[in-house]
């Protein structure tokens, strides 16, 4: 209600639409909440009950017995019953519910309720405590400047055009269409975001997220590139930008290649200097990532199948990850870990005090140099790094092997068996070798 009432003194919610969320399961509830101002409504709870969750409260554990919030196929396959019709039957019965109660009211529109406190009656407290409570200057009703609504009527139009995303689509689509591949060059602005969401969406529409894989479009940036850079990224989209990058690197990506380098000649360190932003590869279920610098807080939540290599990262790293691979070249911040349930982590723990950074509830701590095959892996990550990045403090970590190697930490939840977590038997190094040979 002071979010409506401060919109409506200011002359803004007209242009601004209001959304409320937590706690809403019936039709009662959206008539309360649109008489506080709200005139959007999110709802998690119900439709998950719906679906056939029984609140378990494990949805971190990924192990639901209803199969609704785990990547287990099993538990998908054996345990999920849920149907779309049975979510759109409870919001029918949401909305007759909501348009009977406005009926009730006298109401016929559900926007002439939003701000209507006049309708609302205060009840007496329970409580001493309780009595003496004033909601009166909450309760008070907002009057709109003249001819302006107490509810959104105005979309505000974007800065962004997307200009370069569009630009990037044009260009491709053509060698899309025939699956040619074609390298392309621009200059990136921090104003241009989601640079290739569009062109993924293109591809995946017309050969499947996977579909351009082996006849990939490659562009090259140089600038400072907006927020969500290589968002949704499909397989067979490979961008590579010298500069730096925003929030949300990544997001999404279900394939393809994202490689970040800073400028040639930079004085600073690219593991003490940030390179790409917060909550990067969130949500991501494929691909690889790439950035020669540090990455900020929330790095790879719930990361399901993406690979990436960074070179430092911020508070609450691989929170809720469920697949997929991350290696950190440098420090991390605390609560590493927290709700992990698969993939895994190399981490360089230089200080040695890493495992204090560690949630270590779902999540066990092992040293790398005594996981042979695993240190082959690490290394082929790092090799991959540097061809990408140029990444001087991967050459470092290469040149100096040996007394590298032996400070990196594996980091795996506690339910994986560490010999099956790169999907093959257990080899020595030296058959690597002679693989790789």
């Amino acid at each position: 209600m002071e979010t409506q009432q401060a919109l409506v003194a200011n002359g803004l919610r007209h242009k601004i639409r209001l959304q409320v969320d937590g706690g809403l399961k019936t039709g009662l509830d959206i008539i309360k909440a649109a008489i506080l101002g709200a005139e959007s409504f999110g709802f998690g709870t119900g439709p998950m009950v719906a679906l056939g969750c029984k609140y378990l409260r494990i949805c971190h554990l990924n192990n639901c017995a209803t199969g609704v919030a785990t990547q287990d196929d099993k538990l998908r396959k054996n345990h999920y019953h849920g149907l779309p019709f049975k979510v759109t039957n409870y919001f029918e019965f949401i909305a007759r519910e909501t348009r009977e109660l406005m009926a009730q009211l006298g109401v016929k529109r559900l926007v002439d309720l939003i701000g209507r406190t006049d309708l609302l009656k205060e009840l007496d407290g329970f409580t001493a405590k309780q009595q003496k409570l004033d909601l009166g200057k909450l309760l008070e009703t907002a009057e709109p400047h003249p001819g302006k609504a107490l509810y959104c009527t105005e979309n505000n139009p974007p800065f962004d055009n997307g200009v370069l995303n569009a630009q990037l689509l044009q260009q491709a689509k053509p060698y899309v269409d025939e699956k040619q591949s074609k390298t392309f060059w621009f200059d990136i602005r921090n104003t241009d975001r989601s640079v290739g969401a569009s062109l993924s969406g293109y591809i995946a529409q017309t050969h499947g997220d996977q579909g351009l894989a082996g006849d990939p479009i490659v562009a090259h940036f140089s600038g400072t590139a907006g927020q969500s850079f290589g968002v949704w990224n499909a397989g067979g989209v490979e961008l590579h930008l010298t500069g730096d990058a925003n929030d949300y690197v990544g997001k999404g990506m279900a394939g393809g290649l994202l490689a970040i380098r800073p400028p040639v000649g930079s004085a600073f360190r690219s593991h003490e200097a940030s390179i790409i932003g917060n909550t990067c590869l969130y949500g991501a279920t494929g691909g690889r990532l790439y950035a020669a610098g540090r990455a900020g807080e929330r790095f790879a939540v719930r990361n399901s199948g993406a690979i990436t290599v960074v070179e430092g990262i911020g508070d609450n790293g691989c929170e809720y990850m469920t697949g997929g691979i991350v290696c950190v070249l440098g420090k991390t911040g605390v609560n590493f870990g927290a709700g992990m349930t698969g993939g895994f982590a190399y981490v360089l723990d230089e200080d040695g005090d890493f495992r204090k950074r560690v949630n270590p509830e779902l999540v066990e701590v092992l040293d790398v140099d005594s996981l042979a095959i695993h240190e082959e892996h690490l290394r082929g990550l790092i090799t991959e790094h540097v061809q990408l990045t140029g990444s001087q403090r991967g050459e470092e970590i290469l040149a100096n092997w040996p007394a590298f190697s032996a400070k990196f930490a594996l980091v795996k939840p506690k339910s994986s068996d560490v010999k099956a977590l790169l999907g093959h038997r257990s080899r020595s190094a030296a058959e690597l070798r002679v693989q790789a040979q």
